[in-house]
């Protein structure tokens, strides 16, 4: 989902500084988009770190100065049975979602409320709303951290010109629900979804962009389903 919501943003003339906990990959995209570096770098990023927020930031601040747009996408999706989820797995997957969202808020949202503009997207999930479809009960319940979250830094940053939604898509065709899933699984999964196929991850990172753009200034504190008719209110 990164990947394409990176490509989506540097293809409408931004620039873009990719992070991830595995900095060869993020680098390699930024090359692919930018060969001379000059409007895409890739750079290591551990999420569960305030302290690595922070220097992601002062990356940025030394590339192209303070930034404008945050998309804050990065999770471990886990499949997990209920009654026997181990502590260890429930708090990793707790500690990298929630703590993701909540210090790129935090530390971006500080620096984008200084210069009065910016455009924060949280990625959440269906999940975080209906329980989940297809994944564990500490994704899920991750992911309703993340909505929380998005509702308190909208509320705190919004009269400083600082934006921060929340998008939660449903099972999307991406390598990580084919990891997370059986086929037999995924098969069922996509036979209950109203509309019949899984979601494009390209639709998701359009959703990004217009949330990122300078005339959304009256959308904050919201989260945009895209999910196929699986969960409607």
């Amino acid at each position: 989902m990164g990947s394409h919501i990176a490509r989506r943003l540097h293809g409408e003339g931004r620039k873009v500084l990719l992070t991830d906990i595995d900095a060869g990959a993020v680098e390699e995209l930024a090359r692919e988009l930018s060969p001379d570096g000059s409007t895409a770098r890739g750079t290591a990023l551990d999420v569960s770190s305030k302290s690595e927020f922070e220097s992601a930031l002062q990356a940025c601040l030394e590339l192209w100065g303070t930034p404008t747009i945050v998309v804050n996408n990065a999770a471990v999706t886990e499949a997990a049975d209920l009654m026997t989820l181990p502590e260890e797995s429930f708090t990793r997957v707790l500690t990298t979602n929630v703590n993701s969202i909540f210090f790129g808020c935090q530390v971006f949202g500080a620096a984008m409320a200084e210069q009065g503009f910016g455009r924060i997207v949280n990625m959440a999930s269906l999940a975080g709303q209906n329980g989940g479809t297809g994944t564990g009960a500490h994704y899920a319940a991750s992911k309703g951290a993340i909505l929380t979250t998005t509702k308190v830094f909208a509320r705190e940053l919004a009269g400083q010109g600082v934006t921060v939604n929340a998008i939660a898509p449903g099972p999307h065709d991406l390598p990580v629900i084919k990891r997370t899933m059986t086929p037999e699984k995924l098969e069922t999964v996509v036979a209950g979804i109203p509309v019949g196929h899984l979601g494009e991850p390209a639709f998701i990172a359009d959703m990004v962009a217009l949330l990122a753009s300078d005339n959304a200034s009256f959308v904050t504190g919201a989260c945009w389903d895209v999910n196929g008719g699986l969960y409607v209110r």
